[in-house]
């Protein structure tokens, strides 16, 4: 847990963070504020759980401190300390749940009492929250989600480990095990189109559910609408169906065909797979099926036919890991550059050890690899051309795809100079947020320039901000505010005849003792005594 100590006296915080015994509690980090400002932008930029402050604090009180806390995140816990015994602020302590309200100086053990209660009602929170039974309730009421997304994935090729796949079936419900399956893979006819617009979905889980009915007697049944349009049943047999099973799939798929015509007035047309390893040989079975329905030309709907053998040679001769998830799109989205060049290498692997003659498998794949390049390029408002430079050359002239061999130089080559001009394009990003920072907060020192003030202005997370200034720049917004201040501070006094309470109303700060205290912090001095030693 984290503590956050927030006090305009500075020995005072300085002594708390450093002299107690956090650890015994559980404190694992203590950041020290010496403002309510400071705390603020603290809080945006860490993950506090309790915060200790004062009520009496120059430019805001430790009461609307907590106010303003309440509404950002109200799971943090905080403390007032008050070198007052006033009932009005304790009583909106109370009204704005403070967990404690302690008079200064606390003992240790009233401090850590306080503090050990908050740890406590933190813990009461989390455990609530992460509870079995709390977890369990939002898995039952996520199922049908979750249990449709396994689904696609599995047709999809998504890669988990036997042990990984029976632990996720377990966990969501789904009486399946590994080993012997079929698919069912149900079209549903023009009767249907007029629920494209208003209803689809409903119709789409009632015959889900019409197919369990129809099924479940016999068999197991998980159904899922896949990307196509199909509905897709992965079907695995109960122990207690019959031993001869011969035409039992092709008699339940004909009853069901019989009972969404009846009931929702609308045909269907199914092609089933015969039996094989699940969940292995699930994305070929599935590639097998839907490439079934695209053979079938004409008017010929309302079937039910039994795919026993592969669809044709154009089935067999299809790449395999080229569209294996997750895509090369998908990764090039997400900046995952060097599972990209594995998944090109592993393409061009299976080009050499199966295709090595046939030259449309190489124009196929580096088609697509192109095509997901220019994608990425265009998504970030550049051209190919201006990314690839002389590598676009080739892909121009057409060598890039004249061999396997050329393909695998090319586009890896092309790769590294998209990650490169990406890295490029992120860096010359941040150099853009900070600059709009610095000026703004270069104009505005009189204003409000907290973090969230100048990620409002930027249009981004305070946290967020915050990391890439970091990154940029090696400092944290907050020293580069207060530096700026401090130097502009530094200027007017050098420069000007104004009084010291003007000279901090122009940089930002309202309360002329609290400007003394930060500028003799900075420079050793008061303001006036460093005006007097500059003449």
């Amino acid at each position: 847990m984290q503590l956050l100590i927030v006090d305009d006296e500075i020995h005072w915080v300085d002594n708390l963070s450093m002299n107690k015994p956090w650890h015994t509690l559980g404190i694992e980090q203590v950041h020290k504020a010496y403002s309510a400002r400071e705390a603020l932008e603290l809080i945006d930029t860490h993950p506090i759980d309790i915060v200790i402050s004062d009520i009496l604090m120059p430019e805001m009180t430790g009461i609307e401190l907590i106010e303003i806390i309440r509404e950002r995140d109200r799971k943090i816990k905080c403390i007032l300390l008050s070198g007052h015994s006033d009932f009005e602020y304790a009583k909106q302590a109370i009204r704005h749940n403070a967990v404690d309200y302690l008079l200064k100086p606390p003992s240790d053990a009233e401090l850590l009492g306080a503090v050990g209660s908050a740890v406590e009602q933190l813990n009461t929170d989390w455990e609530m929250v992460s509870s079995l039974e709390r977890t369990t309730y939002a898995l039952r009421e996520n199922l049908p989600l979750l249990r449709g997304r396994l689904l696609l994935d599995a047709l999809d090729g998504q890669r988990m480990s036997t042990d990984e796949w029976e632990r996720k079936l377990t966990s969501y419900g789904l009486p399946f095990t590994v080993g012997t399956c079929a698919l069912l893979l149900v079209r549903m006819e023009e009767e249907f189109g007029k629920y494209r617009n208003n209803g689809q979905p409903l119709i789409e889980y009632a015959i889900i559910n019409m197919a369990e009915e129809v099924m479940g007697e016999f068999l197991e049944v998980w159904g899922v609408k896949e990307e196509h349009g199909y509905l897709a049943f992965l079907l695995q047999f109960k122990p207690q169906a019959p031993p001869v099973r011969e035409g039992l799939l092709e008699k339940l798929a004909t009853r069901l065909q019989e009972k969404v015509k009846q009931f929702l007035k609308g045909s269907l047309s199914i092609v089933m797979t015969d039996p094989f390893r699940f969940p292995e040989e699930l994305p070929d079975a599935f590639r097998r099926a839907t490439a079934y329905f695209r053979q079938i030309v004409g008017d010929e709907r309302e079937f039910v036919m039994r795919l026993s053998e592969p669809a044709g040679p154009s089935e067999q001769g299809a790449l395999r890991s080229l569209y294996l998830s997750p895509s090369l799109e998908t990764l090039l989205e997400a900046g995952r550059w060097d599972e990209a060049e594995e998944k090109l290498n592993t393409v061009c692997d299976e080009l050499d050890g199966h295709w090595s003659e046939s030259w449309e498998h190489c124009m196929e794949t580096g088609f697509l690899i192109a095509a997901s390049y220019t994608n990425l390029a265009h998504r970030g408002g550049r051209t190919l051309e201006s990314l690839l430079g002389q590598e676009i050359e080739p892909l121009q002239r057409g060598e890039a795809f004249s061999s396997i061999a050329r393909l695998r130089k090319w586009s890896i080559a092309a790769l590294h100079l998209l990650q490169e001009g990406t890295s490029n394009e992120v860096k010359d990003n941040r150099s853009s947020y900070v600059r709009k920072v610095q000026a703004f907060a270069d104009k505005n020192l009189h204003l409000d320039v907290s973090l969230r003030a100048l990620a409002d202005h930027v249009n981004l997370h305070p946290t967020h901000l915050s990391k890439i200034y970091k990154i940029e720049t090696g400092e944290g917004i907050s020293d580069y505010v207060a530096n700026l201040r401090m130097e502009r501070a530094s200027q007017k006094l050098k420069s000007t005849d104004k009084k010291v309470y003007e000279v901090g109303l122009e940089i930002g700060y309202m309360d002329p003792a609290y400007f003394i205290k930060v500028f003799k912090r900075h420079f050793g001095m008061t303001p006036q005594e460093y005006r007097d030693s500059a003449k």
